[in-house]
């Protein structure tokens, strides 16, 4: 399960973690792109190891039916290898769509100026704003990375949210510790909740 491509010979026992709160826009895929590449940039000059970014902050959250276009995915893919090749000397997890044989919400693991792998999101909501499994399939279970030596679980928004997998799987793995990219959209009367 653990993906130690990411390794390096060192151990250490503690890591500086970077987390971007970024504020992208649906649709501004390039944009978005920009923002999350002066992000990592911010975050490797503060001396992180490790930057943890939004879910889905390529695409813009939610991105809907801008989904359903080609041309709209294949920026997003473009978007994604920019971003990469800015990830030198850290490890960005960059929340985008995935595509494969399905489409998935994904967080794209991003070091050495190159996608390292991929986590698919487990736990897709379809209540309320929020209608994932229109246009996303569930990923199949969790993912570990290694980052100097400390293994970290993946996880996107819902998938921490209950007891079991894939945090749970993750957990049982070896996991130190457990990221979670997470974003919800505004709407009316979100702040009274």
């Amino acid at each position: 399960m653990p993906d130690r491509s990411l390794s390096d010979p060192t151990t250490e026992s503690t890591m500086r973690l970077a987390l971007a709160q970024l504020n992208p826009t649906v649709g501004d895929v390039e944009g978005n792109a920009d923002l999350v590449i002066d992000a990592i940039g911010r975050a490797r000059d503060a001396g992180a190891r490790l930057v943890l970014l939004p879910e889905l902050v390529i695409s813009g959250y939610p991105p809907e039916d801008l989904l359903l276009k080609g041309h709209f995915l294949e920026a997003c893919d473009l978007a994604v290898a920019r971003v990469a090749a800015a990830a030198e000397g850290i490890v960005a997890l960059v929340g985008a769509p995935v595509r494969g044989p399905a489409l998935h919400n994904g967080l794209a693991v991003l070091a050495e100026g190159r996608i390292a792998a991929t986590y698919r999101k487990v736990l897709l909501p379809n209540y309320g704003v929020f209608d994932e499994r229109r246009y996303f399939e569930p990923g199949n279970g969790g993912k570990l990375i290694e980052v100097g030596g400390i293994l970290i679980g993946l996880t996107v928004c819902e998938d921490i949210w209950t007891a079991g997998p894939p945090t749970s799987v993750e957990a049982m793995s070896g996991a130190g510790l457990i990221v979670n990219a997470s974003s919800s959209p505004y709407h009316r009367g979100k702040g009274s909740e």
